[in-house]
């Protein structure tokens, strides 16, 4: 049995789990999924191909699924998958996807605060924080366990790497290597976010090595093929080191901090590099 206040409106086909929750003057789509034990909030808005996992609460005002704003959206079928026991709070908005079967994706027991954006073909992990009003451009992709403080807009097709934490009223234009913290506008690190992989029980040695992984990309002025190079020769082969050398070889925007480096992403459009929140 489900709790649907009468005064819910919840269109025929709309596929819903046991013990759900959808309070007073709440909208649910025909073409939406809520697995058990979801609660959708008065006033909050639930659209287009999404599904929601179970546990997660959906607060007042926020509107999930919605067309994408990305201009070149023709209408294709697009979907969004929303993990498990997550909490998206008030006015969030989270759009729907853009090109043919493509997905947003946000993973399990994250944290989504008030007035944040995910636009359209964003990939979200594991227990992401997003504080309050952080917006994803297009394209993003935010790793496990990252933390994006208030205010801070990320730009297209840029990443954050896993446990990274970004301080608030940031400016994100490229990549945010793993296991990094920083912030400001221009971003600067503070180096390895020690206190968050001591919370997290990584071991001294592998704390140590993302340390020395890290001076080497910024800190000896090398080139990052170089420092890539380096690192592989002298730092400890840990899995976490590992990541930040497949991170950084796989940067298409380029890394934060290292100018003269940097690859400039592309799309069918062609949008500029500078075009910050263009969607």
């Amino acid at each position: 049995m489900s709790n649907i206040h009468p005064h819910a409106y919840v269109e025929p086909g709309a596929k819903i789990g046991k013990n759900v929750t959808i309070e007073p003057f709440a909208v649910v789509k025909s073409t939406v999924t809520l697995e058990d034990n979801v609660v959708i909030k008065s006033h909050a808005y639930i659209d287009g191909y999404t599904t929601i996992g179970e546990g997660t609460i959906i607060y007042p005002s926020a509107s999930i699924g919605t067309k994408t704003q990305d201009l070149k959206y023709r209408g294709e079928k697009t979907f969004v998958i929303i993990g498990k026991n997550c909490e998206i709070r008030e006015f969030v908005t989270i759009n729907s996807s853009c090109q043919e079967n493509s997905t947003v994706k946000i993973g399990d027991n994250c944290l989504i605060m008030a007035y944040c954006h995910v636009a359209h073909n964003c990939e979200i992990g594991n227990r992401v924080i997003m504080s309050n009003s952080a917006m994803l451009a297009g394209h993003v992709i935010v790793e496990d366990y990252a933390i994006i403080g208030g205010m801070t807009p990320v730009h297209q097709f840029s990443r954050i790497g896993s446990y990274a934490m970004v301080g608030g009223f940031s400016r994100v234009p490229r990549d945010i290597p793993p296991y990094t913290v920083g912030g400001g506008f221009p971003y600067k690190f503070g180096g390895v976010n020690i206190i968050g992989l001591k919370r997290h029980r990584f071991p001294l040695e592998v704390r140590s090595a993302l340390s020395k992984a890290f001076k080497i990309t910024y800190r000896l002025g090398l080139r990052l093929e170089d420092a890539i190079r380096v690192i592989e020769q002298e730092v400890e082969p840990h899995k976490e080191v590992a990541h930040w050398i497949d991170f950084c070889k796989t940067s298409k925007r380029g890394l934060v901090g290292l100018q003269g480096v940097t690859k400039r992403s592309s799309d069918s459009e062609g949008e500029g590099e500078d075009e910050f929140l263009d969607e």
